[in-house]
């Protein structure tokens, strides 16, 4: 291998995964802590609560204490679990957050991997989140989180269908599976964006994301006015602070894409660049929190058919459509 190519002895492509990842560490921690306290200051306006406004200014000493009483809280395991699928969970709900994160585009240059198969990475290593919910509700020997663990399955499996379908919608249009390429393919007003000529599939895509992420109105796995916390019912401590830190982390992902693929990621008026695609994420964000203040929960009954005999219908007809007409009028001029 060329000199040129090496950085310290280590080959430049691993070089920049290693720091890349460092980073991107470094990002989910403030993210978190900037989340927690976004979300208690919208839930403070929204529901009139006063507490976001009490400890130090602006609220900004009670995430501070919400983060010590995690760390110190004492960690055990329930009687009868087991232990290893136990602590595996919650390792595997946070961990693969990383490499979804790896394919996002934050700026034209500002990627830590353009990969040609970028989309593919993000939606395979995000069905492993289930997965961990999965094993926390079999592995607790709790009849809540067993129950949470069940919901959290078939939630996942119905709209993960009509996510899917979506984001094929956009491929067909554009010809890639590389986010940087989508991206690329976007003007920088709002009208030349993907969302502008695929709103459907938008606003589908939208509406799965916040179920995939167990977000109120669709937060039925957690359900704590049903289940006690579902499927993290006996988590406590850092095990609990783990699936919190995935489900913040995973809202970044999913905003990101969504950005990415239907918002012109970092292309905007006037100039491009970084600031446009972090505005854009946190937007949504606080959509995705507006959504968990002023909505009830809704049955899951109801969950589901908003899944089977809405949203996968109209995704469908919509892919059905694109394909139509990329087929007859060459649309695919993206790239």
């Amino acid at each position: 291998m060329s000199t040129a190519n090496m950085i310290y002895g280590v080959p430049l492509q691993l070089f920049q995964i290693v720091v890349g990842l460092v980073c991107l560490a470094a990002f989910v921690g403030v993210n978190a802590v900037l989340l927690v306290w976004m979300e208690r200051k919208v839930a403070g306006h929204f529901q009139r609560r006063p507490g976001p406004f009490e400890v130090g200014p602006y609220g900004l000493l009670q995430t501070v204490a919400d983060a010590v009483k995690l760390i110190a809280k004492q960690i055990f395991v329930p009687e009868g679990a087991d232990k290893m699928l136990y602590w595996t969970a919650p390792f595997l709900a946070f961990l693969p957050v990383f490499v979804t994160l790896l394919p996002i585009p934050w700026g034209d240059i500002l990627v830590v991997q353009k990969l040609d198969l970028g989309i593919l990475l993000i939606l395979a290593f995000s069905g492993i989140g289930v997965l961990s919910l999965c094993l926390a509700g079999w592995a607790s020997n709790n009849k809540w989180s067993i129950l949470g663990a069940a919901r959290a399955v078939s939630q996942s499996v119905a709209y993960e269908i009509p996510l899917l379908i979506s984001v094929l919608t956009v491929v067909f249009m554009t010809g890639t599976l590389n986010l940087s390429t989508v991206v690329e393919a976007q003007g920088s007003w709002p009208w030349e964006w993907l969302g502008a000529s695929q709103p459907l599939a938008f606003i589908i895509y939208f509406t799965c994301a916040v179920a995939e992420t167990n977000r109120a109105p669709f937060d039925l796995p957690e359900a704590e006015s049903e289940l006690t916390a579902g499927f993290h019912t006996e988590y406590s401590g850092m095990g609990f602070g783990l699936f919190f830190l995935a489900e913040y982390a995973n809202m970044i992902v999913v905003c990101g894409v969504a950005a990415a693929l239907f918002l012109g990621g970092w292309r905007g008026p006037v100039a491009d660049g970084w600031w446009w695609f972090l505005l854009k994420v946190y937007a949504l964000i606080f959509v995705m929190m507006w959504f968990r203040w002023t909505y009830p929960r809704v049955r899951f009954d109801q969950l589901l058919n908003i899944a089977w005999k809405w949203l996968i219908p109209l995704a469908i007809l919509n892919l059905l459509v694109t394909a139509a007409l990329v087929k007859l009028f060459s649309i695919n001029y993206y790239v």
